[in-house]
Formats: structure tokens, sequence, C-alpha cells
């Protein structure tokens, strides 16, 4: 009976410390409102991730731009996700993706080492990751959604 016991009790600490590691795993992060942005969520899509700053005025003027592409696109499987250049947390990064009027996903952590994107040295810049989670196009330079559709219509019939 006591093995019995100790194998229950194995099978369960088993079990317990596999759903923590799953969810440490589960997660790529918080969004601009502190939520968590479950990996799950990004998986199988298309990502069109973009840094931006407040002081940089293309950012300003491809913002709209990417809050379009958002809207136009998310019933096809395309994710439209903000990457703050100056790195803001908390509030910061809260209130700036308010004052920019972004519509979209903004991550407060850096995705650039899951989806290996090389370093941003210029403003603005966007990356199109496939749903295999490979870098495909890097763009730089103020974007447009009519631009990035065409890139995306290109892209995924290259497969």
């Amino acid at each position: 009976m006591a093995m019995r016991f100790q194998a229950v009790i194995r099978a369960v600490a088993g079990l317990g410390i596999g759903l923590m590691l799953a969810g440490c795993a589960e997660d790529i992060g918080v969004d601009q409102y502190g939520r968590k942005v479950a990996v799950e969520r990004l998986e199988g899509q298309w990502l069109v991730i973009n840094y931006w700053a407040q002081w940089c005025a293309p950012c300003r003027t491809e913002i709209p731009e990417l809050n379009a592409l958002e809207k136009q696109l998310k019933a096809q499987s395309v994710q439209v996700l903000g990457v703050n250049f100056d790195v803001l947390q908390g509030d910061k990064l809260s209130q700036a993706a308010q004052d920019m009027g972004i519509t979209f996903t903004v991550l407060a952590q850096d995705p650039a080492e899951r989806y290996q994107l090389p370093r941003a040295e210029v403003l603005p810049v966007t990356y199109i990751v496939d749903p295999q989670g490979r870098m495909r196009e890097r763009l730089l330079g103020e974007q447009t959604a009519a631009g990035l559709t065409a890139r995306l219509v290109v892209l995924k019939a290259e497969g």
C-alpha cells in the first residue's frame, strides 16, 4: 500500500510540475494592457511585427495603416504586432500606445530572439514572419496597408 501511495504522489507531483512548466512556456509576454499574450494566439499565423517609437515621425504616419491592416486581415490568419523601440514598459507603454492611436497588440517583450529578427537600427522597421515562425522579410521605412498586403500575397504564394 505504501508503494502504491508513493506512486500516486509521484504521478501527482509530476503532473503539477509539468503543468507549471507548460504554463511558463505558453505566453510570449504581455501586451500594452498587461494582458498575457498566449503563444497559441500567434502560432500558425503570419505575423507583421512593427518596431515604433513616439519620436519617429514616419512611425506616426504608419500606425493608422497598421491599424487598418490588422482589421482587414485578421480573419486571414495575419496578426499585426507592435514593439516599442525604446523598451517602454507598464503604464508608460500603455500611455505611449494610446497616444499613438495603436489598436493592434503591442508586445512589452521584444520577440526578436524568438523569431531570430535582426536588431532594428532604423525606424520604422517591419518584419514579416511566416506561420512556421521564420522571418521572411525585413521592410525598412514607412509601410502602407496596401503594400504589406501585397507582400503577404507574394510570400504566401512562394510557400
